[in-house]
């Protein structure tokens, strides 16, 4: 798919920098955000319209907010290719709404590191879900838009203000990229510090 219609999104952030501004510009282009506690709240005491991720799952948070995002429900709705026909017959076989866009940055492991924590608090600072969410994203790139961070959102929004509310296949091949560098850079920081 050239240019992906976003109509849909998945906001789940720790660094919140511009967040408010940022889904105030999707709402007003029609997006629908799904978002997930911290950043469902943010979002709501804003004054905009947010569906929480239980909602999308029929399932609560649990685990002190360490399940959340992993569902099929998420999932499927970022995996599934839009450009496949036997993908869209299977969403809406399980009546399932795909994702054309998904924000998420993650837990500031570097930020945990430099304040000398506990092994057991490091534990709680490892990201699951939002790895998980970005890698997903950035492997369906050719039919999803991967936010990895705040320092997208200009160039998301002259992508979309220019394009009628469409993201072009370079931007989302390239954020992919970008993403998966991230998530790498990540998970060599967090082995390195468990490696001692």
């Amino acid at each position: 798919m050239e240019l992906l219609p976003v109509r849909r999104a998945l906001v789940s952030v720790t660094d919140k920098t511009g967040l408010v501004s940022f889904a105030e510009f999707l709402q007003r282009g029609g997006v629908e955000i799904v978002s997930t506690g911290g950043t469902r709240k943010m979002l709501q005491d804003a004054g905009l319209a947010v569906t929480s991720v239980s909602r999308v799952t029929g399932f609560p948070e649990i685990l002190d907010g360490r399940v959340k995002t992993l569902h099929p429900n998420i999932h499927a709705g970022i995996l599934a290719d839009k450009d496949n026909p036997e993908h869209r017959r299977t969403l809406a076989k399980h009546h399932l709404a795909a994702f054309d866009l998904v924000c998420v940055n993650l837990y500031d492991f570097a930020a945990a590191l430099k304040a000398g924590l506990s092994l057991k608090d490091m534990v709680e600072r490892i990201d699951i879900g939002g790895p998980c969410l970005l890698r997903a994203s950035a492997k369906n790139f050719q039919s999803i838009l991967v936010v990895p961070g705040p320092g997208q959102y200009p160039r998301v929004q002259r992508e979309l203000l220019d394009k009628d509310f469409h993201a072009g296949l370079p931007l989302r091949r390239e954020l992919a990229a970008a993403t998966f560098k991230l998530t790498a850079e990540y998970d060599a920081l967090i082995a390195a510090y468990l490696a001692g």
